[in-house]
């Protein structure tokens, strides 16, 4: 079968791999749809990252060359011996989580920050940009009826967001800002109107990912190149904002974020960033700030997990796919068309899913 393999940075090549066996507990999903994630492009474009390189991932046992895509979903077309959950012909989206289950964190519950994390589609596996993948049956997870399965790509993006939101604890009325609106910045933004924030400011240089934000719920937008982002919040809110989400991965926002929380608002950090950012401390000792991260999401279907609620919510319209898609692609055209375009800093593009049957 055909699939997108990373090879190193600027290197991903459209080749013939084996499609891998079902086995016990396991099943296939043939791949409908796949989206570029941020992930892939810091991958592409500076990787490795969380791709093996040297020493093969300690879960997936793989190294270079891996075929990428975690941000997918499709039909099950094969089940293994003791699956009990899925049937052939199952919609479903796929939760790219590899954890050891045997770690403090995996037993405490919080498996998606295992202590050997990886995911499909980055540490070994398969991926999404393939006609099809092999996954563990707790890794495919139901759609309900309702939400397309071309939306069910966008079940991993749309949990990021959701458990940022969640773990910054945001309540009714806060006062927020989001720093970048790209695609986990849209669902930032679209988790805080769920979650009932009272204002959600927006700081993103590109109008066209402003008019998303604001088609996403953004209440006040700002453009930073125009002006000082912080005084431009603290003036708005008197003094700064109750939660900041840093979204955009550079330095300059890092600190913007902390900057423009008010004195014991807490800044939450949901970007990968490919180098160090520093702050001062005296940032969060005056005023007593926090400052947070945030790692993926809880992949199952129950509904106090992200995967649950998100699919749920797109199915009720709390959550809307429309405003991230902005491009769909073939599997051939998945570098010039896919991960070039969106690194190119004056292409309108977002979030661009890729079809790898054509």
């Amino acid at each position: 079968m055909r699939a997108a393999v990373y090879y190193g940075q600027k290197d991903v090549r459209i080749e013939d791999v084996e499609p891998g066996t079902v086995g016990r507990g396991q099943v296939r999903v043939d791949v409908e749809t796949c989206g570029i994630c941020g992930t892939d492009l810091h991958e592409y474009a500076a990787g490795p990252i969380f791709i093996p390189g040297e020493e093969p991932h300690p879960i997936s046992g793989e190294k270079l060359p891996v075929t990428m895509g975690h941000e997918f979903s499709g039909v099950v077309s094969e089940v293994g011996d003791g699956v009990d959950s899925l049937e052939t012909g199952d919609a479903v989206a796929i939760n790219p989580i590899l954890s050891c289950g045997e770690c403090r964190q995996c037993r405490e519950g919080n498996y998606h920050i295992c202590s050997s994390i990886g995911f499909v589609g980055l540490s070994g596996g398969g991926g999404g940009f393939s006609e099809s993948v092999v996954v563990s049956e707790h890794q495919a997870v139901p759609l309900v009826d309702g939400v397309p399965i071309e939306h069910g790509a966008l079940v991993e993006p749309l949990a990021v967001g959701l458990h940022a939101v969640r773990r910054a604890g945001v309540q009714a009325g806060d006062v927020t800002a989001v720093f970048g609106s790209g695609p986990i910045g849209l669902s930032v933004i679209q988790s805080l109107r769920a979650a009932g924030a009272g204002e959600i400011i927006v700081s993103e240089p590109r109008k066209a990912r402003r008019d998303l934000a604001e088609q996403s719920g953004a209440t006040t937008l700002i453009d930073p190149s125009d002006i000082d982002a912080v005084e431009e919040i603290r003036d708005l809110t008197d003094g700064g904002v109750d939660q900041t989400f840093e979204v955009a991965g550079i330095e300059a926002t890092y600190k913007q974020a902390i900057q423009a929380t008010r004195p014991h608002g807490t800044t939450t950090i949901v970007s990968i960033f490919e180098e160090e950012a520093s702050s001062h401390p005296i940032d969060l000792v005056l005023g007593e700030r926090t400052i947070t991260g945030t790692l993926a999401y809880l992949g199952g279907p129950r509904a106090d997990e992200e995967y649950g609620m998100v699919i749920d919510m797109l199915a009720d319209g709390t959550l809307d796919v429309d405003p991230l898609i902005t491009a769909r692609i073939g599997l051939d055209d998945i570098v010039d068309g896919g991960f070039e375009s969106l690194l190119d800093p004056e292409s309108n593009q977002v979030k661009i899913l890729v079809d790898p049957n054509s």
